[in-house]
């Protein structure tokens, strides 16, 4: 429902009363114990009080003059009117049921020069059916889904995975072989947010590349997703990169009720944390990330103890957090793959890593700020040393 006015709102009092009073809305899910945010929702006490009061006293509307001007959005978009928006060439067609594999679409920026953007926000076309979008920078000669037609739907051929034992040990994803995540949309996600002097890097000559992932409810429909770039005016003083800690060799048993997996990496060169975004699909019961400094101290730097799909949120420290070379940074999920959960499809079946919901993934979705000549291969990628004959090793 809209709540942006008082003549809209007022029908869903009672509604408001009993999920302020269980703090299910606004949607919030980090533990306060660990870490401030600059975007956290929670409300104070004092404010739930007040919204009880207001509805258990008739929902009255007050003074329309003391009311905040309305919000201004930009044909829809949240960060405000784009500098430029690319869009789908040609809409996608998604059936009334069944499985629609990953899918991806190829766009040129036609950038004659490197770009520096501000922000970011990918917005699907038709929410009904686009389950997530994830916009990936390849710049030119990257071999990238290198078949894809441009400007054409194109699914990649299946690759059946082989199952390896889970020791833990993960990947930091983002920026291997030249591409780069650069947007991403999931439900109940905001656009990715800079400060002033951060922003992120498109080469010229680029490309952007959405991987969508639709899912069937039973009615057919037309999706035309796009993405919108607001550019720095100057140029950033740092460069902030997306990438994400996965496991994906996870395996969570049949029936297990609180199955934990985790996945560890370690940064090679020295950054800062900016923000957390866990992901995780239907059987994700809870969310931790950790680091563990060069010195042996360790650090829990956000704790989600009830994940919840439907509210993908991505958690802004207040502060960025100093990550020396050699922190590693781990992952911990937890997963209800028993009857008890109300959203598993199959209680009965092994689970592995896989894009489809009835699938699982751990993915710890970090954003990193560092000079403006670095890349996140610097970050994840072991340096050489010099063997005692001058030749290089690992």
């Amino acid at each position: 429902m809209s709540l942006l006015t008082y003549k809209e709102a007022r029908p869903w009092a009672a509604a408001i009363k009993e999920a302020v009073i269980v703090r299910k809305m606004p949607p919030w899910f980090a533990d306060q114990a660990h870490g401030n945010f600059s975007n956290e929702r929670r409300l104070s006490q004092q404010e739930i009080d007040t919204l009880v009061a207001w509805a258990e006293s008739g929902a009255k509307e007050g003074d329309p003059a003391s009311a905040p001007k309305p919000i201004a959005f930009a044909d829809g978009w949240a960060m405000g009117k784009p500098d430029l928006v690319l869009e789908m060439p040609e809409a996608y067609q998604v059936p009334a049921s069944g499985t629609v594999e990953y899918t991806y679409f190829v766009m040129p920026t036609g950038f004659t020069e490197d770009r520096w953007v501000e922000q970011v926000e990918v917005r699907p076309g038709n929410r009904a059916v686009v389950h997530h979008i994830v916009m990936i920078v390849r710049p030119p000669g990257v071999k990238y889904v290198s078949d894809a037609p441009i400007g054409h739907a194109y699914v990649p051929p299946h690759k059946e995975s082989a199952h390896k034992p889970d020791t833990g040990q993960g990947i930091l994803q983002g920026g291997q072989g030249g591409i780069e995540m650069v947007g991403v949309y999931v439900p109940g996600g905001l656009p990715y947010v800079l400060k002033p002097g951060q922003a992120r890097m498109i080469p010229k000559g680029s490309d952007i590349v959405f991987q969508m992932h639709y899912t069937t409810n039973g009615k057919a429909g037309e999706d035309r997703s796009r993405v919108g770039f607001i550019f720095a005016k100057e140029a950033p003083k740092e460069r902030v990169v997306n990438a994400y800690v996965a496991n994906q060799n996870l395996h969570i048993p049949p029936q297990a009720s609180n199955h934990e997996v985790n996945a560890r990496v370690t940064l090679y060169e020295d950054t800062q944390l900016l923000s957390m975004f866990p992901h995780m699909h239907v059987r994700g019961k809870s969310f931790e990330y950790r680091a563990t400094y060069p010195s042996g101290e360790t650090e829990t730097l956000l704790t989600v103890p009830k994940y919840d799909f439907n509210w993908q949120l991505t958690y802004y420290l207040n502060e960025p957090k100093l990550l020396p070379k050699g922190t590693v940074i781990e992952c911990i999920a937890h997963y209800d793959n028993s009857p008890n959960n109300a959203f598993n499809p199959d209680p009965k079946s092994d689970v592995y890593w896989g894009d489809q919901t009835w699938e699982e993934m751990l993915a710890g979705f970090v954003d990193l700020s560092m000079p403006v000549n670095m890349a996140i291969r610097d970050v994840t990628t072991p340096k050489k040393r010099e063997t005692s004959n001058g030749a290089g090793a690992q």
